[in-house]
């Protein structure tokens, strides 16, 4: 139950912002863009980090 416990306080002192991350994260939505970067900008929250396009790309190797 300990495990479990951290969620649920989350939940219960925050159920709209719980609620939105969850959603935002089975839609895989990028906290980057909008309209999801600035709804999380008007809540308060620290600007995410991104990495460059290049890295968030598979990379192609041919083997000859």
């Amino acid at each position: 139950m300990d495990e479990i416990k951290p969620i649920l306080e989350a939940m219960t002192l925050q159920p709209v912002a719980f609620f939105g991350g969850l959603f935002a994260g089975f839609l895989r939505l990028d906290p980057n863009q909008d309209p999801l970067k600035s709804w999380l900008n008007q809540q308060g929250a620290p600007p995410t980090a991104s990495a460059p396009a290049t890295e968030q790309r598979p990379q192609r190797s041919s083997i000859e």
